[in-house]
């Protein structure tokens, strides 16, 4: 059974790195945007998916928590683009409770590892474990904060999108690049290149963020003109009424 799942977890991760990192290159709002972007989407749902069941399979539960959180976080950023304004629903509950269970076992396995005589737990070291807890834990409380308002607008809406997409394509990137390193020709790895295509999106993020919280100083109504443009991943113009108004 593994053969068909593992087949669909490469061919998932694969198309979800080109095309998110097309989506990050085209024209934001226009067409092949839209369509890159929906198919980093649906890529990354599957990848996700699959990598989760093959880890149960594997007995490898760092793994399945990476699996788990990388779908958390393309399925609550595809729903903050398609809701409107202050609007919540049951699923953002169940997102909720699903990444506060994974930030949970994310920092206990950090703290078990970081206090076992050989510095391992499930084969890795405590750092991936607070690595990937921090920002489980981060996703928590922006939970909590919106499900507490009644939901999100304007910038922090759009803010919300962009860190979810971006650093799920970076959990996929660094799976691809730096956990195999050895799938890719040597001056690949002498270079660096496979650290830069690994780190890519967390610099996209940062950059675009910068942009969203400058335009959100200098002028409120900058916001609505930029939406669309400050959409680095898996949105398009379809979706152009969830953001202007």
């Amino acid at each position: 059974m593994r053969t068909p799942i593992l087949a669909l977890h490469i061919a998932g991760g694969t198309l979800g790195m080109l095309s998110g990192f097309a989506s990050m290159f085209l024209r934001k709002g226009s067409r092949r945007h839209s369509i890159a972007g929906d198919v980093f989407v649906v890529s990354m749902l599957i990848m996700s998916c699959a990598g989760a069941y093959l880890a149960v399979m594997k007995s490898q539960p760092g793994n399945i928590l990476g699996g788990i959180f990388t779908f958390y976080l393309v399925a609550t950023a595809w729903l903050t683009a398609r809701r409107r304004d202050a609007e919540t629903n049951i699923f953002d509950w169940a997102g909720l409770l699903l990444v506060a269970t994974v930030a949970a076992f994310e920092i206990t396995y950090g703290m078990e590892a970081a206090l076992s005589s050989t510095g391992l737990k499930y084969d890795y070291p405590p750092g991936p474990y607070f690595f990937m807890g921090s920002f489980t834990l981060l996703a928590t409380v922006g939970d909590v904060r919106m499900l507490l308002r009644g939901g999100i607008c304007g910038s922090s809406r759009l803010a919300r999108h962009l860190w979810r997409m971006c650093f799920a394509q970076f959990i996929a990137a660094a799976s691809i690049f730096l956990a195999r390193q050895q799938l890719f020709p040597a001056i690949l790895r002498r270079t660096g290149a496979l650290y830069l295509l690994s780190f890519l999106p967390l610099v996209f993020l940062v950059g675009w963020l910068i942009r969203v919280r400058a335009a959100k100083a200098y002028q409120p109504k900058v916001i609505a003109r930029m939406s669309l443009d400050s959409i680095p991943l898996g949105v398009g113009n379809k979706y152009e009424h969830s953001f202007i108004k």
